[in-house]
């Protein structure tokens, strides 16, 4: 028995990895597609690239490992059948059941290791990437300047260069207005030719203009002053030093991202979850209170009211409608106005009310679906292990041709029925223990079914079983209609 589980633990091992880190390569492009303009053109050094794709790829791994379980038990199982081998294995009277045995001891393993990973790693991942994202993208492009382009990106400057030479270094027919004072155009260089070098530190650009005039125009009484001076300054050669401190990445502090849901483990997310349903509750007592006293509360003209219904907590005053209508024509219309503006404040203040609610609770289940993913995870590997294993014993296929388009079909499945019931969870529909527990309770019964399937040897998906079936069934008909006649 010891060399069998060893033959099916290698046999599972090496497409489960293999698996794992092609579904996370391909979840990890798909995040390069969708922020690739956020990325390209600003100059970013190749490890901070390296370190984002490195955090970004360990929040990926609860999508791609659930995956890699379902793809590899049905590529390890569906090999194994189709080369013969749980033939041999039957034959010597061992069973699905002791053969799958070690592939559910790594699925326990995996399991345990998942709901580690998502309480520890995961967070910590989270707040690395989401941090770093949020950087690169407030980072401004590169310093290009643009042929025949005004260029904006030097603050309280404006450049313009007619044409570039010796890849970029050299510049001709040069324009630079300066915005330093802030009051107009009042600072303007031309120059026929320059030169564009970086110091040796990268923070300043030295920018060597030749052939040059410098207009200028001077004076405190603003850009409406009529008799403001002009200045006109012809030189040979000028330095105009520019600051690129601006195109650094600039790191925000961690500590402001750490009370979002994604960055907590269980002990923070169970405080949060308490500390928001009492901001809740407490909430929705105030409103109470408040709703309340604007029921009670009327124009001094309806002093004629039910004592017995002044004195009740629980309903409005009954208003006396022969009081109105003894008092003149006009007073009554006062009292009609004062009494609708009340009305109209009183669904306003509900409305609003109603729409801070709805902001809580949506608040409050996103810690809920995160506290419930980090289990939901966990149990997806053995629900999923419980179909791919037995369904690659049934299909008797190996390789990743039937197996992948299987395991696909039924993984988009998991996750479409997940993100449902997650987005349930977050409209109010339902409960979050509901809704994250979907996607695996609907498979879970697929998962036994199939594999009472696998242990009884039972034709599944043999099409000549169904044909034999439909054969049966209609000529059972055949019979009972000629008997009748």
């Amino acid at each position: 028995m010891k060399k069998l589980h060893k033959l099916v633990i290698t046999s599972y091992i090496g497409p489960f990895v293999v698996t794992f880190f092609i579904a996370l390569f391909i979840l990890l492009m798909q995040f390069l597609w969708k922020y690739i303009d956020d990325l390209v053109g600003k100059g970013l050094e190749w490890y901070i690239i390296a370190e984002l794709l490195f955090y970004m790829s360990a929040t990926f791994v609860p999508l791609a490992l659930p995956l890699a379980v379902l793809l590899s038990s049905i590529m390890t199982m569906g090999k194994m059948g189709e080369h013969y081998e749980l033939v041999a294995f039957k034959s010597a009277g061992i069973s699905i059941r002791k053969i799958m045995w070690p592939i559910v001891m790594i699925s326990c393993i995996l399991a345990m290791s998942a709901f580690f990973f998502s309480n520890n790693v995961l967070p910590v991942a989270n707040l690395k990437s989401l941090s770093l994202l949020y950087d690169i993208r407030q980072q401004r492009p590169a310093l290009n300047i643009t042929e025949g382009i005004y260029y904006h990106g030097i603050d309280n400057f404006v450049i313009r260069v007619d044409e570039k030479e010796n890849s970029g270094n050299i510049l001709r027919g040069i324009k630079i207005y300066d915005h330093t004072d802030r009051v107009g155009n009042v600072n303007l260089t031309l120059a026929e030719w320059g030169s564009m070098a970086l110091t040796p530190d990268k923070r300043y650009m030295l920018l060597t203009l030749h052939n040059g005039i410098n207009y200028q125009e001077a004076g405190d009484g603003g850009p409406l002053q009529s008799d403001r001076p002009f200045q006109r300054m012809y030189f040979e050669q000028q330095v105009r030093k520019f600051d690129l401190s601006m195109f650094e990445l600039e790191r925000t502090d961690e500590e402001l991202f750490k009370g979002n849901f994604r960055m907590l483990n269980i002990n923070q997310l169970i405080f949060f979850e308490d500390s928001l349903s009492g901001q809740l509750d407490e909430r929705k007592k105030q409103f109470i209170a408040t709703y309340r006293q604007r029921l009670n509360y009327f124009p001094e003209e309806l002093a004629e009211l039910d004592k017995k219904s002044a004195g009740s907590n629980d309903k409005p005053p009954v208003i006396d409608i022969e009081y109105i209508k003894n008092k003149p024509q006009i007073h009554e219309q006062v009292v009609i106005n004062r009494t609708m503006g009340t009305i109209r404040d009183n669904r306003e203040h509900t409305r609003n009310a109603h729409e801070d609610f709805r902001q809580r609770k949506r608040t409050l289940a996103r810690y809920q679906i995160e506290f419930h993913r980090k289990f939901t995870l966990s149990f997806a590997c053995v629900v999923l292990f419980l179909i791919g294993a037995p369904l690659g014993a049934i299909i008797r296929k190996g390789g990743f041709g039937l197996p992948l388009v299987i395991s696909v079909l039924l993984f988009v499945v998991f996750h479409v029925t997940s993100m449902m019931g997650e987005k349930f969870v977050r409209e109010g529909v339902l409960e979050a223990h509901q809704g994250m527990w979907l996607s695996s309770l609907l498979l879970l019964p697929v998962g036994v079914l199939l594999t009472v399937k696998a242990t009884t040897d039972s034709s599944l998906l043999d099409t000549d079983s169904y044909l034999r079936y439909f054969e049966r069934f209609f000529g059972l008909f055949k019979r009972t209609k000629n008997g009748t006649q």
